[in-house]
């Protein structure tokens, strides 16, 4: 029990560098570009381009980042790792770069930016230096260092709001009363390629930011240690790919079913519902970002399968309210983002269960990482792909962007499962699911209620879902002590 404590403690803090930027991401960053950007293509742009960066940041860190916390847990020699680890992604991330800018004309022929080369080139700044910083972030995660590592995150999200702010809105206004230098170096028609160069400047601070760890150390290439690396990761690699499919494709796609007229302008409107959706996988990311060194370690002791039971029971429940908590308040949520974006909110309640699905099957996928059988998240997550491209394939162009929020409901669910028939022949663990039926019934009986239900206004709506909410906390704590366990009691 004291373990999970001590989970869930840096859980929380491990959510100062995950949920607090992302919070303000959606809280200041959303709402302004989508009343900034009126016109709904402008912010198609913004979500397509950084859909293209989820798929390559994959490619670039090569599962790197799990290898790292498997080579380092084993070694007797963390540091060796470590370099290795790093000055391999430094030399991928840099030729990356030199490719991209080499071969620039065809690359942005191929991503239909033949007349924004300079948006490429900064995206693909941008995803080299996210790639280079994945051990260094690593290294804070296995170290227990969770404070700085979530303040350099939110120093990284403070940086990009300050020049997004400035750039787009005060920048302007200078512009218009200025008549000397800063018309030369600042053009009001750029817009959306100042979204980039504020990610570009802000991602380049933190990479400052973690020189002095990342130059702590003594640099040395082991490659009999690199090629054992590779052999771990590469299938994380495919898996973590086919997962980005998952997660990206939608947004790439949706401008190429639908149509370059109206494409770019569907693809905003749902990147925008897709944000609100999303807040359930920064829950979960915050959580991955604290269990699976946990789980690495727990991976020692003699009744670890009883504790990533008890960790996934309380994990489902917890997810749940987030769940309750986003849908059920959607009415109030929605305003986050412009009034042009709002059609596409029907999403969320089905993007935000798909990714529900996807965390429980994080939680699950420890089997094959502790069991050096990675192979198999190429086979189940090369599945939950095919799903995702064939049902966008076959239905967008009939039901438009609600094919692809079913698709993710779809490829989450069947990965889950998957998971679970191949875990029994090699690392069985008794989840006992079926006890945790009767919450998923309950959560999305209200959620469902909450939509077809004509509420009288919308404080009658947030008072009567309020109560939805603490009637399900109150249930748990009947049923699981729920608040016991995460109040330590």
């Amino acid at each position: 029990m004291n373990e999970v404590k001590s989970l869930a403690k840096q859980t929380l803090v491990y959510g100062l560098g995950t949920i607090i930027p992302r919070f303000l991401n959606y809280a200041v960053l959303t709402p302004f570009y989508t009343r900034i950007f009126i016109n709904t293509s402008d912010y198609g742009v913004i979500t397509e381009l950084y859909a293209w960066m989820v798929l390559l940041l994959v490619i670039l860190t090569y599962g790197m980042e799990t290898g790292f916390f498997r080579f380092a847990q084993k070694s007797d020699n963390p540091d060796r790792v470590n370099s290795t680890a790093m000055i391999s992604l430094i030399a991928t991330s840099l030729l990356f770069v030199l490719l991209v800018n080499v071969f620039i004309n065809p690359v942005a022929a191929v991503m239909n930016y033949k007349d924004n080369h300079d948006y490429i080139r900064m995206f693909a700044g941008i995803v080299a230096i996210d790639a280079i910083t994945a051990i260094p972030f690593a290294r804070l995660r296995r170290e227990n260092r969770p404070g700085l590592f979530s303040a350099i995150k939110i120093t990284n999200v403070i940086v990009s709001l300050c020049l997004v702010f400035f750039l787009l809105k005060i920048a302007p206004a200078i512009y218009e009363g200025s008549h000397g230098w800063f018309r030369s170096v600042y053009n009001p028609e750029y817009r959306v390629g100042y979204v980039f160069l504020a990610n570009l400047i802000s991602s380049g601070v933190t990479l400052v930011l973690l020189l002095p760890l990342m130059i702590n150390i003594k640099f040395i290439f082991d490659a009999s240690l690199w090629k054992r690396m590779i052999g771990y990761s590469f299938p994380l690699l495919l898996a973590g790919l086919s997962g980005s499919i998952n997660d990206a494709l939608d947004k790439i796609i949706l401008r190429r079913l639908v149509g370059e007229g109206d494409g770019l302008s569907v693809v905003g409107k749902y990147g925008a519902a897709y944000k609100i959706g999303v807040l359930m996988a920064l829950f979960i990311q915050m959580f991955r970002f604290a269990a699976e060194p946990f789980f690495f370690e727990r991976a020692k002791h003699a009744n670890a399968k009883e504790t990533y039971a008890f960790v996934m029971k309380y994990f489902v429940i917890a997810m749940l309210i987030v769940y309750l908590g986003i849908n059920l308040y959607i009415s109030a949520i929605q305003y986050i983002v412009g009034s042009n974006y709002r059609e596409a909110m029907v999403v969320v309640p089905i993007i935000s269960m798909g990714y529900l699905l996807y965390g429980i099957y994080i939680n699950h996928s420890i089997w094959y990482k502790l069991n050096d059988l990675t192979i198999y998240a190429v086979y189940i997550t090369i599945v939950g792909a095919a799903i995702t491209v064939l049902i966008n394939l076959l239905l967008v162009p009939s039901f438009g962007y609600m094919a692809s929020a079913w698709a993710h409901i779809a490829s989450y669910g069947a990965m889950l499962i998957m998971s679970f028939i191949f875990a029994r022949n090699h690392f069985k663990v008794d989840y006992n699911m079926k006890s945790l039926l009767p919450y998923f019934i309950i959560a999305i009986g209200m959620v469902l209620f909450s939509q077809f239900y004509h509420y009288s206004n919308l404080i009658s709506e947030l008072a009567i879902n309020t109560v939805f909410i603490i009637v399900f906390i109150l249930f748990s704590q009947y049923k699981d002590k729920t608040l016991s366990v995460f109040l330590g009691k």
